[in-house]
């Protein structure tokens, strides 16, 4: 029996369930026709082989019948398909953020949340953005998946027809934990939504600074927070002029966060890993930021007291 999770699921499963009956179909006849003909035609009742002529008519049937399947299919997924890619323009709006290693949604009014929580038999559009690597949004209940490409503009859309909680994946391979890149879709009733959202602070417009403009471009922020809250990385609040542990050729020591030492983290990030955090989660900038827009971080990190 169909489920009504989103008004996608109809679609999707028809063409699936065509395309399953009609392989496991000549799954079955082939297997079947195979161990006739080794029978019938075995070298102990036909020693000497003998030439048979092509048969018109058979050659035709057997290239029309299956064109016209996969015609079939074809049309069964196009028709599922194409109504992903047109959203109604009255839907409702979120930013869904795919980041190492987490999902992200920013709401209307500059709200934010960890959980993608709707409103049931409401359309929502769900612009897709990453500011670090390629993810993928995919609810499997919800028959819908789609990449996350950072710099390209993407979405998704569904119609929720089911109140309860569903599972978020990242289809895409996007770091060492992947696999614990999972986020929930929770559906419920309208007046449980208002009520969610308007006890979601709105979140204070970011910082207007040259050197949090080259973090934000480079989709720093994404790992390393500035309010002093735990992240993928550590936070950039009151880092400067502390010292830290870090690692150092498998050897612990100690360092004194300088402009020396932000700059060896952008270019070098492996060099001198912060005790505590995992080795290899970050790239190196060196062809990417700039030794200015360098600067510009480390005099802007000074701010961050």
């Amino acid at each position: 029996m169909f489920s009504n999770a989103s008004n996608f699921v109809h679609g999707v499963d028809n063409a699936f369930l065509f395309i399953l009956g009609v392989s496991l179909f000549f799954l079955v006849a082939l297997t079947a026709l195979m161990i006739y003909f080794v029978i019938r035609y075995s070298r102990k009742r036909h020693p000497h082989a003998v030439q048979i002529k092509d048969n018109t008519a058979l050659e035709i049937t057997w290239i029309t019948i299956p064109m016209i399947l996969v015609l079939i299919m074809f049309y069964m997924g196009w028709e599922g398909f194409l109504p992903m890619r047109q959203a109604p323009k009255d839907a409702m709006r979120v930013v869904a953020i795919g980041k190492m290693w987490k999902w992200e949604f920013q709401y209307p009014g500059n709200k934010f949340a960890d959980t993608l929580l709707l409103p049931i038999n409401k359309p929502v559009k769900i612009d897709l953005f990453s500011p670090d690597v390629l993810h993928g949004f995919s609810v499997p209940s919800f028959r819908i998946k789609e990449d996350v490409v950072p710099g390209k503009n993407n979405y998704s859309w569904f119609i929720p027809g089911e109140i309860g909680e569903y599972d978020l994946f990242c289809t895409v391979y996007c770091g060492v934990s992947h696999s614990y890149m999972h986020g929930i879709i929770k559906i419920v009733k309208q007046e449980d939504y208002d009520k969610w959202i308007a006890a979601i602070p709105v979140r204070k417009a970011l910082p207007s600074n040259n050197g949090f403009k080259v973090l934000e471009k480079n989709g720093c922020v994404a790992c390393h927070s500035i309010d002093g809250s735990k992240s993928v990385g550590p936070t950039f609040k009151g880092i400067y002029g502390t010292s830290v542990d870090v690692t150092i050729d498998g050897k612990p020591q100690k360092v004194t966060v300088d402009d020396k030492y932000i700059k060896s983290s952008i270019y070098d990030p492996n060099k001198e890993v912060v005790t505590g955090y995992v080795p290899g989660m970050m790239k190196s900038y060196k062809d990417i930021i700039k030794e200015n827009e360098v600067k510009e971080i480390s005099d802007y990190l000074k701010t961050l007291k």
